[in-house]
């Protein structure tokens, strides 16, 4: 017999510092009993998305959120691939999760890189290592030197091939899939930057804004935290963040319920018509 019960997923969007939203939406959710069965993420996403799926609780994952700094993800470097490494970004996630490896995570988690030879997505999951998945799906091309796999693949940011990770979600089973971007309120704050690293969030994350329509319409649900006016090199207004991703989450909690309870009656009305034939 078929489950009354959707699997639940989520599509964790990429967006730097911004992606600290997501604890908060996170938070909302699980007050509000949605049950979370398997996650999706890409670059900042997967930083949230693989702390949860690896047992991490909410008031962790925001402690993470709090005392991270950009110290903690990269460092200057010599390559002609990038001016930055952010093999501090791996260590830090492998020093901060319980466990480390897809086998070992408690629910299913797929995380999101690009190939940067073939454009293609490249999806990590079931088996292999979280931090270094997480620490390739936020390779941002041009600041970070990408980062080589098993297979020889170069491989940089995950919002190149899928910002919004609502498919690979699907991929993992879900049936209602609640998609959290970061970036589709934009910015109203465009003024000078401090650092060449913002300059090339803004311009990179810009684009990819205009890029990730396909994705979200392959959500059941898209939760928009309303952070335009932080930008995605501001770190240290993790609170800020996650205040915002919580007020968002909360918004949509009637929305996901009346398709969890559509979805349920859907399926006993299914049954019933294959007991009656």
């Amino acid at each position: 017999m078929l489950s009354e019960t959707p699997r639940i997923g989520l599509a964790l969007s990429g967006g730097a510092a911004r992606g600290m939203a997501h604890a908060g939406v996170l938070r909302a959710l699980v007050e509000n009993n949605i049950p979370i069965d398997c996650i999706a993420g890409t670059s900042a996403g997967s930083i949230v998305g693989g702390a949860y799926a690896a047992g991490l609780s909410i008031d962790e994952i925001e402690e993470l959120g709090r005392k991270m700094r950009w110290r903690h993800v990269g460092r200057p470097t010599l390559s002609r691939f990038g001016f930055q490494t952010n093999a501090r970004l791996e260590r830090f996630m492998r020093e901060s999760l319980p466990v480390t490896r897809f086998e070992e995570l408690r629910i299913p988690l797929a995380v999101v890189a690009t190939d940067l030879k073939t454009g293609a997505a490249v999806i990590m999951r079931d088996k292999g290592d979280v931090p270094f998945a997480i620490r390739a799906s936020c390779t941002i091309p041009g600041v970070y030197v990408p980062v080589k796999d098993e297979n020889g693949r170069r491989l940089v940011d995950g919002g190149l091939a899928a910002v919004v990770p609502a498919t690979m979600a699907r991929e993992l089973g879900a049936d209602i899939v609640i998609a959290v971007d970061v970036n589709s309120e934009g910015s109203t704050l465009m003024g000078t930057d401090r650092s060449v690293i913002g300059v090339v969030f803004q311009a990179v994350l810009m684009v990819l804004k205009t890029a990730s329509h396909y994705q979200r319409e392959m959500a059941d649900v898209v939760v928009t935290p309303k952070i335009a006016h932080i930008r995605w090199d501001q770190i240290r207004r993790a609170e800020e963040l996650m205040k915002a991703g919580y007020e968002a989450g909360i918004e949509s909690v009637p929305e996901i319920r009346a398709l969890i309870d559509g979805f349920a009656t859907k399926r006993h009305t299914r049954n019933k018509t294959e007991i009656v034939a």
